[in-house]
């Protein structure tokens, strides 16, 4: 039976994650070798199916996840774009795959989220999103809480910062679940970069792979300890941090007043179905 079960998880006081040293960055060619090397690690899981789309107007990754050794093969997608459902449900499709939640790291300002847009063509789809981001979704979820697909789950933390609702969906921890572990971290950590952030992510074991919702030069998988170790911001004091991100100067989102209130929602969460859309695999 899918389930959403809460369970408090304590999470690691990482405050002392500022004090490490800032060491020489590996060359451009060294981290897409480790990148490489990661995915298909990452994809060596017999359980786990992972599949990282892209959608390229926003730079927006978008994650499957499905667990191919139960029966039903159900399935998940985290941060779905309005823009690319299609191409995402006919994958699903093509797998064999069972749809079963549309999740949200957070309420997005460069894209409306294609939740919304899945539920009305697989009607069965659950929709979720954090409870402090007072968003509106089917399930709200919070710090401690197990999203379970078949015998896999993941594991929600609270990383407040980027947004006040963000979270991280981290693979489950125990001999059935897939290693190493997987933090799926939205805005808040980026590779070589982040969201505003609390930190909470570094509590994980080094070699958790990461995860990010989005990239703009071409990474597509980090581990914790390798962030820790490179991240140009992640390296620095609180104060070199804040001030850092306060001056980044970044342009005002060309999509923030028409995907926040959209996102808000859910991408439409309402939307009717239209006859004839409730497949889902």
């Amino acid at each position: 039976m899918i389930r959403i079960n809460t369970l408090r998880l304590p999470l690691s006081n990482l405050s002392s994650f500022s004090s490490q040293s800032q060491k020489s960055r590996p060359s451009y060619c060294t981290m897409m070798n480790y990148t490489k090397a990661a995915s298909s690690q990452a994809f060596n899981n017999k359980k786990l199916l992972l599949r990282q789309l892209f959608e390229k107007e926003s730079s927006t990754y978008t994650y499957l996840l499905a667990d191919v050794a139960h029966p039903d093969k159900p399935a998940l997608l985290i941060d779905p774009v309005d823009k690319t459902v299609d191409r995402d449900l006919s994958l699903v499709r093509e797998l064999g795959l069972k749809l079963i939640y549309a999740i949200n790291t957070h309420v997005h300002a460069d894209h409306v989220t294609g939740t919304g847009l899945i539920k009305t063509k697989v009607p069965s789809v659950k929709s979720i999103i954090s409870k402090a981001g007072k968003a509106k979704a089917d399930l709200l979820v919070e710090a401690g809480d197990q999203i379970h697909f078949g015998d896999l789950f993941l594991e929600v933390r609270a990383t407040p910062g980027h947004t006040p609702g963000c979270l991280t969906y981290v693979t489950g921890d125990g001999p059935d679940q897939p290693q190493p572990r997987m933090a799926f971290t939205g805005d808040a950590l980026l590779i070589r970069g982040c969201g505003r952030t609390d930190f909470q992510i570094f509590s994980l074991p080094k070699e958790t792979f990461i995860y990010p919702a989005h990239d703009y030069r071409g990474f597509t998988v980090s581990t914790v300890g390798e962030e820790m170790q490179y991240n140009p911001r992640l390296t620095k004091d609180e104060e070199m941090f804040k001030s850092i991100m306060e001056n980044l100067n970044l342009p005002y989102p060309k999509m923030i007043d028409i995907a926040v209130p959209l996102n808000m929602v859910c991408g439409l969460q309402d939307l009717p179905v239209k006859p004839g859309d409730a497949s889902s695999n």
